[in-house]
């Protein structure tokens, strides 16, 4: 059994404290290095920034080579997550989910500090290739787990019997090493961790271990899952609750015109999950593999289309706005990074 964690608050508050950068074109990912500045990939210029919170400065430190974007066509391709490794004050290394033409991919890339601004970046080294890739439903958050290994969510690229291939890395969540290998523990000796998944958005860890994830429903519902190795997440046979033999149902749920889940975070023993199509940031306490209350919504229309979060401090978080990705006619400033205090 996992160790038990404070159950969230039922009610909770979220308020904008400043904006700390504005113009970047789609923030995607987001991920903390050691010194507490953060990491900002730009989905359709495939640059990565680097943002520090306490200034409100964003310098940008390289760009990222071979990276498709198919924003054209409104779709959801290009340069995606981003994760800082573990171990980064011994091996430099930064770590990037992103589209080509043809795949999706992992890579790890050098950083070098002490190069000039803007080509801190080195020479990419592909870990992953062959991740499903279509105009939509590319998956594309990274983060690592705090078992140590690296963390990836894929769609089905608009192929939804992928998905319940445990053969194909599209509709996963999958768990690897930093070398690209399987993670020991695997549960089918792959890289693939769970499946049945039509488009994970959003994935984050609570305070007890537990792997918590944001999905894209179809035109039902959209999802939030406690992720549990091996498991099926039922698309496309199932979409939300459901008591389907073999199927594990959400924890929660919403209509798509309310949620479209993106990235999420958790703090404050909550799950803080930003919406795109629904213009607002949930807030869903948790008690320990469920919820203790029904989910808040904040924000709600006050910026547009909301892409990532980030924790940055025990009340503290990042979020981007995803004005210009295609979907919509970006504002004055956008697409922006709001620093949000939360209880």
């Amino acid at each position: 059994m996992p160790p038990a964690s404070a159950p969230g608050r039922p009610t909770g508050t979220a308020t904008v404290v400043r904006t700390l950068a504005t113009g970047i074109d789609v923030p995607w990912g987001l991920a903390r290095l050691p010194d507490g500045t953060v990491l900002v990939s730009a989905r359709d210029s495939f640059r990565i920034y680097r943002l520090d919170v306490a200034a409100a400065r964003l310098d940008r430190v390289g760009t990222v080579p071979g990276v498709v974007s198919n924003v054209a066509q409104q779709g959801e391709a290009g340069l995606l997550g981003i994760a800082v490794s573990p171990a980064f004050t011994r091996d430099h290394l930064v770590y990037t989910y992103y589209s080509t033409a043809d795949d999706n991919r992992i890579a790890a890339i050098p950083w070098d500090s002490s190069a000039p601004a803007g080509r801190q970046l080195g020479t990419p080294r592909v870990l992953v290739t062959g991740i499903p890739h279509n105009v939509h439903h590319d998956g594309g958050r990274l983060a690592f787990g705090p078992d140590g290994y690296l963390y990836a969510t894929t769609g089905e690229a608009q192929q939804p019997a992928l998905a319940q291939d445990t053969g194909s890395l599209g509709g996963k969540i999958l768990r690897m090493t930093t070398a690209g290998r399987p993670a020991p523990g695997n549960p089918f000796g792959t890289l693939v961790w769970s499946y049945g998944h039509r488009n994970v958005q959003g994935i984050a860890w609570d305070a007890a271990g537990r792997l918590w994830a944001s999905e894209f429903g179809d035109h039902s519902e959209d999802e939030l899952n406690l992720i549990r190795p091996g498991r099926n997440y039922g698309w496309p046979q199932t979409e939300g609750r459901t008591s389907r033999a073999g199927v594990t149902g959400p924890v929660a749920e919403w209509g798509p015109p309310e949620d479209s889940p993106s990235g999420i975070a958790i703090a404050r023993g909550s799950v803080w999950m930003a919406a795109l199509r629904g213009q607002r940031l949930w807030r869903i306490p948790l008690d320990g593999a469920g919820t203790a209350a029904t989910p808040q919504d904040f924000l709600v229309g006050r910026y547009g289309r909301l892409r990532s979060v980030l924790t940055v401090g025990p009340d503290t978080l990042l979020v981007t706005t995803s004005n210009r990705d295609g979907r919509q006619s970006p504002g004055v400033g956008d697409d922006r990074i709001l620093l949000v205090r939360v209880t």
